[in-house]
């Protein structure tokens, strides 16, 4: 009586075993996409060679990602916005000729400028070069034709670091071309954020390219961050910085991903380095971007439908 119910429950413990082997390989591998996904927005997945680096939701103040962060090193041409800040706190009349002197020639590392001594251009027309081209004897100029004089500037850009919370940073010189001015990416996230409230250092830092007249000769400058005229980009905020021992350095604000995000690149080691080190920051933000929430796309679409044509 009892042989007929053996094959059935036979078939039936197979079946169950069937089941829960189904089962558990479909747990299993959502269990793995899952993890997946939150291995992809690791941080271990993106690596830069840059030798410090940090990345900054501007918003919300979360550090997304960091690599050598307190490290204190030279900084170049980062300096300028430092430069361009303080020179604006003091509401400098930026329609004053300023002549490019001796005084502001690079006899530190001899580094070439086309402005040469007796070249007269307006306190905003160094500005602009200083910040976009990183023009040297413009941002010497600057800090030169400071109230009070050079030690007086210097001592204005150590004063307003101290007032950023800027403990790491240390300024000796208004270009950048001193070993003096030293900083950290977890300060220069600071730096950035400061210099982004400053209309006219975003409008400087993200110019493509801007022609000054000096001595009726038409001088052409471009902006020494290749990204900048890139249309896919979205930056608000540019710097680019370089010498021997600062190696190639990269600040920059941009909106990625619907995210403004603050990015600081240190001691590249490679000439284009900075520039791939700041696409693969882009990509993983863009590979690891939340999804925006239903409201959000309702308050997105209606922004849109109210803004004008």
């Amino acid at each position: 009586m009892l042989s007929p119910i053996r094959p059935i429950l036979i078939r039936a413990g197979l079946s169950l075993g069937l089941a829960l082997t189904l089962f558990g390989l479909c747990a299993g591998d959502a269990a793995a996409r899952s993890h997946a996904k939150h291995a992809s927005a690791s941080p271990q997945n993106l690596s830069l060679r840059s030798s410090a680096a940090i990345i900054q939701d501007q918003e919300t103040g979360e550090i997304l990602y960091g690599k050598n962060a307190g490290a204190v090193t030279p900084i170049a041409s980062i300096t300028k916005l430092m430069t361009a800040m303080v020179v604006l706190d003091s509401k400098p009349d930026l329609n004053e000729i300023i002549t490019i002197s001796s005084e502001d020639m690079d006899y530190l590392r001899g580094t070439h400028s086309r402005l040469k001594p007796g070249a007269s251009l307006s306190r905003d027309e160094l500005l602009r070069v200083a910040l976009m081209a990183s023009e040297n004897r413009a941002a010497a100029a600057l800090g030169r034709s400071y109230p009070g004089g050079f030690d007086t500037f210097v001592r204005a850009m150590n004063h307003k670091a101290q007032m950023l919370g800027m403990n790491d940073s240390r300024f000796g010189d208004a270009t950048g071309l001193s070993s003096a001015n030293v900083s950290s990416a977890a300060d220069l996230v600071k730096l950035v954020r400061a210099a982004h409230q400053y209309e006219l250092i975003r409008a400087y830092t993200t110019l493509t390219e801007h022609e000054v007249n000096v001595g009726g000769r038409p001088l052409a400058y471009h902006n020494t961050n290749r990204l900048v005229a890139n249309g896919s980009w979205n930056i608000g905020l540019s710097k680019t910085g370089f010498t021997n021992d600062a190696g190639r350095c990269l600040v920059l604000q941009a909106r990625l991903a619907e995210r403004k995000v603050i990015i600081v690149l240190l001691d590249s080691w490679g000439k284009l380095s900075r520039i791939g080190d700041a696409n693969r920051v882009r990509a993983w933000i863009e590979a690891n971007a939340r999804p925006r929430s239903v409201a959000g796309q309702k308050s997105a679409q209606k922004s849109r439908k109210l803004a004008p044509a």
